[in-house]
């Protein structure tokens, strides 16, 4: 049985820099697998003008910064960016952080991020379209470039949609992350599994993600059971503390040394 990881999300609002920059090397320092941030240009609750910073250039920092958490985005919005540049910027970030970056990529969704930057929001299946059309040209890219990325770069997709989204999931993604109750997750992994059984891929090959808020400890070993071995806690700026997170990270070391 594979061993599992407990990540955190810094949402990257409400905040000074110098506090994220403080809470990445916490959650280094506390035995954290993975550090997310997420990729929108405005804060998603609290003040909506309020601070906010832009992901890409945080998690080049965040690559010199670190020498031990995987780090990516959860998750790329694919519309914001040509999947040629993205795939070189992935690239640069795997090799700054020494192999330790996640694509962590998804459709979009925030219509606010769309209008203010000129991009077009379309229709959520039209974004999907244009993602399954992103992700061949994204590892193309990664196969042409000099020097080749220092791993093959984990791809990470974010969503539950059981039409389109689980299936680009079961032909592109080495991690699938989605949200909701352990019963949820279930449901939903069944379907993956059949996605990934029409396109011929062993469902074995993806990772399991689900993002929990840090005081449902209680349902730890519910979503183990159903497959999942990654779990991600999201924290907030101002002031991010990440103190509530260390029962996940006992329960992950005690399930793991039980192998």
């Amino acid at each position: 049985m594979s061993r599992v990881r407990i990540a955190c999300q810094l949402h990257p609002q409400q905040a000074d820099y110098a506090a994220i920059r403080t809470a990445v090397s916490a959650a280094e320092a506390m035995g954290f697998d993975v550090v997310y941030n997420w990729d929108h240009f405005y804060p998603l609750y609290g003040p909506s003008d309020g601070k906010h910073f832009e992901c890409w250039t945080m998690l080049g920092a965040w690559a010199e910064q670190t020498t031990r958490v995987e780090i990516g985005a959860l998750v790329t919005c694919n519309a914001y960016r040509n999947p040629q540049l993205l795939a070189d910027m992935a690239r640069t970030v795997d090799h700054l952080s020494g192999g330790r970056l996640i694509l962590g990529i998804g459709s979009g969704w925030f219509e606010r991020d769309f209008d203010e930057y000129g991009y077009e929001f379309g229709t959520a299946g039209g974004r999907l379209d244009t993602l399954a059309e992103a992700l061949p040209l994204i590892k193309e890219r990664w196969r042409r470039l000099n020097p080749a990325p220092s791993r093959p770069i984990p791809v990470l997709i974010g969503g539950g949609g059981e039409r389109k989204t689980l299936r680009i999931v079961a032909e592109h993604a080495d991690i699938w992350h989605g949200f909701g109750s352990p019963s949820t997750i279930a449901r939903k992994v069944e379907v993956l599994d059949r996605w990934c059984d029409e396109v011929g891929r062993d469902p074995a090959e993806i990772e399991r993600s689900v993002g929990v808020d840090v005081g449902r400890i209680g349902l730890a070993d519910q979503y183990r059971d159903v497959g999942v071995r990654q779990i991600t806690l999201g924290f907030g700026g101002p002031h991010y503390d990440l103190a509530p997170a260390r029962d996940w990270l006992a329960w992950r070391d005690e399930v793991n040394t039980a192998l």
